[in-house]
């Protein structure tokens, strides 16, 4: 008994390894001279997301030069939304042979901008006031490949599911690992990117990344191998997300098709760390179980062990999300039900299958036909 609360403790342990500190942008103190900016949102079927999103850019102190939305073939009122807001719409052109749907309309956004600074957006995310500011001034401190981990803005009873999806998503970029202070990110997160249009070009733009789904994964590669600097930071206080407010089956859809993919481009220390991790979670939630009908000593190091996830899981989601402690609380909820939408991802990979989402097929190809 002890030697299994020594081993769940080791497993505890291993989460400072993983997510060790989250770093967030901040105004910066120096008299910058802002260039332009040029903000590029793909849509497809985003009338209920946009508003919120357009609305949060045209209250900041800093305006962008111009706002561009993509509407990547929409059956709604995307580009009425968008065109009533003040932004430039572009109707996407028929998707290639060999294209997701965002990279193209990435690329097809990217050509029409004219600004110096380029900013990828994902249609569900909105800023806080003066949170575009304040991006800026920590992105022209270091320039390169800027991308933003979003906060998570958790509204609806169902979202707190996505508890240790939002974890591993900010982990796998190994930007808040132990020491990832001292090396580029390996990966850059899908919702958020700025970038130089110098350096974008240099890389090909989406072009070098048009049949990846986690494009931005693949492009923080790209730019490490052209020397162009790589950087993720947490959005808290300045930059939001409301994922998947469709409903449960588009949030078991849009975690599917994220983790399909993004498994094999997570750091192998980094998925080994986690996969130590939540063994100690599962561990400590049975040990407390058994303890009730164990002994008196099993019992509270049961609930002490089990206690300790609580309080390291609690500290972690407040970093990341608005997510409530009754999650961290009951957190072999959350655990079971991202294991068992890991296991679905994982098993459409292997038998070759694509994710419908948003009324599109999509995936890379998964297996040789």
């Amino acid at each position: 008994m002890i030697l299994l609360t020594f081993i769940i403790f080791l497993f505890w342990g291993t989460a400072f390894l993983f997510l060790f500190h989250i770093p967030t942008c901040e105004r910066s103190g120096q008299q910058h001279s802002y260039p332009r900016l040029s903000v590029i949102v793909p849509a497809r079927n985003e009338e209920r997301n946009l508003p919120r999103l357009l609305v949060s850019l045209s209250t900041q102190g800093i305006q962008p030069h111009e706002i561009i939305v993509v509407d990547d073939d929409s059956t709604d009122r995307t580009s009425d939304v968008a065109r009533a807001a003040g932004a430039i719409v572009i109707e996407s052109k028929p998707l290639p042979e060999g294209w997701t749907g965002k990279t193209w309309a990435c690329t097809q956004g990217a050509d029409t901008a004219t600004g110096e600074i380029l900013l990828f957006l994902d249609a569900d995310t909105f800023f806080e006031d003066g949170g575009l500011r304040t991006i800026l001034d920590t992105y022209l401190d270091g320039r390169g490949a800027l991308s933003v981990a979003a906060y998570h803005s958790v509204e609806r009873l169902y979202e707190e599911l996505s508890a240790f999806f939002n974890i591993l998503m900010v982990a796998g970029t190994g930007a808040f690992a132990i020491g990832g202070r001292n090396r580029p990110a390996t990966g850059l997160l899908g919702p958020f990117l700025m970038v130089d249009r110098q350096s974008y070009a240099a890389v090909g733009g989406h072009g070098a990344v048009k049949d990846k789904i986690l494009e931005n994964l693949h492009l923080a590669r790209t730019f490490r191998e052209r020397g162009v600097l790589t950087r993720c930071l947490g959005g808290r206080g300045s930059f939001n997300i409301q994922m998947y407010p469709e409903g449960l089956r588009s949030l078991i859809q849009g975690w599917s098709k994220a983790f399909a993919f993004g498994a094999a481009e997570t750091p192998t220390w980094i998925m080994l760390a986690s996969v130590g991790w939540f063994t100690g979670a599962i561990l400590a939630a049975a040990f407390l179980v058994w303890g009730t009908i164990a002994s008196t000593m099993a019992l509270w190091l049961g609930a002490g062990l089990y206690l300790l996830f609580v309080l390291q899981l609690q500290c972690i989601l407040r970093r990341i999300g608005a997510f409530r402690l009754v999650t961290s609380v009951f957190y072999p909820i959350p655990l079971c039900f991202y294991q068992a939408v890991f296991a679905r991802s994982m098993y459409l990979r292997l038998c070759g299958k694509r994710v419908s989402w948003k009324g599109r097929e999509t995936g890379e190809k998964t297996r040789e036909d």
